[in-house]
C-alpha cells in the first residue's frame, strides 16, 4: 500500500517500506517519476578531452531518503545515445558504473558505447554517473591539501618499530579527523545503500520501466544491493570483478591481501621467464629477491629524490590490476637496478602511482563509503595483530593496504550492519564475469556472489587480469553481447581461456610512460578495491 506523502520539485513521494540495514526499522521515501534530466553539452574540462557524442546533465537526488523533502545534493550523468530510435530495436538504458568506491562513472560511459560486441553501443542508451561525492556530483569530497598529504617521498609503509607505526597511525587518524570536521553533515549519508537508490533515482528520471547495469570490481557490488532493493527494476546485470558481499570491508582486504601477493608472484616469475631481457634473475626466488632489495634501498636513497618504498608499492601495485603493464615496469626496474638509471621508475610513478587532486576525492570517498558500509575494528590492536599475522606470508601489500584503510579505525561515522545481498525470484537472468587469478577481487568472492544470485552463471576467464570484459577477450566479449543482446546465458557456468601472456617489449626511446591500457585506466583501480 503505498501513499503520496508530498511533493518535491514536482516529484511525487511515496513510502514505499521498511528497510533495516542498520539495525533499525525506518520508512524509507523513495521518489516517483522525476522530471527527465536536461542534457546538453558537457563542461569543457582541460585534462579531458570531450566528445561531441557525449550529452552531460544533473539530477538532484535526497541527501537523506528517509526525509526526501529535506536537504538535496546533485548527480552529475552523462549519457551515449544510441543510434536506432525507440522501437523494437533498441534496448534500453544501460547504466555504468566503474567501481572504487569513489571512481567517477562518466570516464567509462563513451568506452563502453565504443566497446560493446555486436553494434550493441548503438542499441543502448549508454549513462554514466559520478556517484555521490565524486567528480563532477556536488558536493565533491574533499578532506586534505593533496601536494601536502601525498608529498612524496611518503613514510615506509612498512613499520621498523613503534615509532614508525604511531607516525603512520597519526596520519591515518588525521585523514579521518579532517573529514568528520569539513564533511560531518554528509558522510553519514555516503553509502552503498543510498548510492543504489540514487541509482533508481535516476531509472525514474530517465522514464525507465526497468535498467540494464554494467559494473566493475566495487561496481559489482553496488549493483547487487540495487539488485537487492530494486529487484523488479533489473532488465540486464552485469557483474565483472566480483566482490565478496558476504565479507565487506575489513575481510574483505585481508584477502585481497593474499591474492595480490600470488599475483605480484606471477609477475616476479614472468620477469625470471624472461631474464635474457631482463636480467633480475633467473628464477622466481632470485627475482623476488631483487625486488624487495631495490625496495629497501628506496627507503634511503629514493629515486630522483621521489621514488621512495610507498611510491613502489603504490607503482606496482598497478601490476597486480593487468599483466598488460608488466613489460613495461620490468623494463624500467631493469634500468634501475643494472644501469642506475632512476628516469624509468620516476616515469612509471608519475604515471601510475602518484596521486593528484582526483585522487584524493576518489580517496576520500572510498573512506568514507567503505567505513560507513560496514562495522571495523576500532581498536587499533587488532589490526596490528591481524597485519603481523599476515604480513610474513603475504608482504607485498599487507601493510600498504593496512594504511590505506587504516582511517576506518577512527572514522567519525561507525560502520553500519551491512546489507543483507540476496537473489529474488522478482531478478532476471544475470551475468557474472570473473578472472580465475583477480588479486583485487579474488575469485573466491565471485563464487559467493553467484550462490547469492540463484539466476546467475559464471563466464570464467582462466587469466589474472582485473576487468575481463571489453579489454579483447573475445570468448568473454561474445557471452557478454549475446547476454546484453537477449538476455542469453551459458545453461552452466563456462570459462574462457585467458587472453596471451605479455612479451617483453623494446626498449622505448626516452622510457616514455604508456597510458593504461584501455579499461585500466578508467577503473577505480585503488588497493581497497
Amino acid at each position: 500500500m503505498k501513499r503520496v506523502v508530498g511533493v518535491v520539485a514536482g516529484i511525487v513521494v511515496l513510502v514505499t517500506g521498511l528497510v533495516s540495514t542498520d539495525g533499525t526499522a525506518v520508512a524509507v521515501q523513495s521518489w516517483k517519476a522525476p522530471a527527465p534530466p536536461v542534457w546538453g553539452a558537457c563542461p569543457r574540462a582541460a585534462e579531458k578531452a570531450v566528445s561531441a557524442n557525449v550529452e552531460c546533465a544533473t539530477l538532484s537526488v535526497p541527501l537523506d531518503y528517509r526525509e526526501p523533502m529535506g536537504q538535496s545534493i546533485k548527480l552529475a550523468l552523462n549519457r551515449v545515445r544510441a543510434k536506432v530510435p525507440r522501437d523494437a530495436n533498441h534496448l534500453g538504458t544501460l547504466l555504468v558504473n566503474p567501481g572504487g568506491p569513489g571512481a567517477a562513472g562518466r570516464d567509462l560511459t563513451e568506452f563502453v558505447s565504443t566497446q560493446l560486441p555486436d553494434g550493441l553501443g548503438e542499441r543502448y542508451d549508454v549513462v554514466g554517473f559520478d556517484p555521490r561525492g565524486v567528480g563532477g556530483s556536488e558536493p565533491s569530497l574533499h578532506c586534505v591539501d593533496p601536494d601536502v598529504y601525498y608529498k612524496a617521498p611518503r613514510p615506509d609503509a612498512v613499520p621498523r618499530g613503534p615509532q614508525d607505526e604511531r607516525a603512520l597511525l597519526a596520519r591515518a587518524q588525521e585523514y579521518a579527523d579532517n573529514c568528520g570536521n569539513f564533511w560531518a553533515w554528509l558522510l553519514p549519508h555516503l553509502t552503498t545503500e543510498n548510492s543504489a537508490r540514487d541509482m533508481e533515482s535516476i531509472r525514474a528520471a530517465l522514464g525507465e520501466e526497468k535498467i540494464s547495469y554494467l559494473g566493475y570490481s566495487y561496481g559489482t557490488y553496488l549493483g547487487a544491493v540495487y539488485a537487492t532493493l530494486f529487484p523488479s527494476r533489473v532488465k540486464r546485470l552485469v557483474m565483472d570483478s566480483t566482490v565478496d558481499p558476504t565479507a565487506v570491508w575489513y575481510r574483505s582486504n585481508l584477502r585481497q591481501d593474499q591474492a595480490f601477493e600470488r599475483r605480484h608472484r606471477d609477475f616476479l616469475a614472468w620477469t625470471a621467464r624472461h631474464n635474457s631481457v631482463y636480467k633480475l634473475g633467473a628464477t622466481a626466488s632470485q627475482t623476488r629477491f631483487a625486488y624487495y632489495a631495490m625496495r629497501n634501498r628506496l627507503r634511503n636513497h629514493p629515486a630522483d629524490g621521489i621514488v621512495g618504498p610507498s611510491e613502489l608499492d603504490d607503482t606496482f601495485t598497478i601490476a597486480g590490476y593487468s599483466s598488460r603493464v608488466w613489460p613495461e615496469f620490468a623494463q624500467a626496474w631493469s634500468s634501475y637496478v643494472r644501469e642506475g638509471d632512476v628516469h624509468g621508475l620516476r616515469a612509471i610513478y608519475e604515471k601510475h602511482g602518484k596521486q593528484d587532486t582526483e585522487d584524493e576525492n576518489g580517496y576520500a570517498v572510498y573512506l568514507g563509503v567503505q567505513c560507513s558500509d560496514a562495522q571495523w575494528p576500532r581498536r587499533w590492536e587488532r589490526w596490528r595483530t591481524d597485519m603481523t599475522r599476515l604480513h610474513p606470508r603475504a608482504p607485498f601489500l599487507t601493510w600498504p593496504n593496512a594504511w590505506f584503510n587504516a582511517p576506518c579505525a577512527f572514522w567519525p561515522v561507525h560502520g553500519r550492519q551491512s546489507v543483507d545481498v540476496k537473489g529474488s525470484s522478482k531478478l532476471p537472468p544475470i551475468l557474472i564475469i570473473q578472472s580465475r587469478g583477480d588479486a583485487a577481487t579474488p575469485y573466491r568472492g565471485a563464487m559467493s556472489m553467484l550462490k547469492l544470485f540463484p539466476s546467475a552463471r559464471m563466464v570464467l576467464d582462466r587469466g589474472g587480469n582485473h576487468g575481463v570484459s571489453l579489454v579483447g577477450n573475445k570468448c568473454v566479449d561474445r557471452w557478454l553481447g549475446a547476454y546484453l543482446k537477449d538476455g542469453s546465458l551459458p545453461r552452466q557456468s563456462v570459462s574462457c581461456a585467458a587472453m596471451p601472456e605479455p612479451q617483453p617489449a623494446a626498449r622505448m626511446a626516452g622510457r616514455q610512460s604508456l597510458p593504461l591500457p584501455g579499461l585500466l585506466g578508467i577503473l577505480g583501480v585503488v588497493p581497497g578495491v
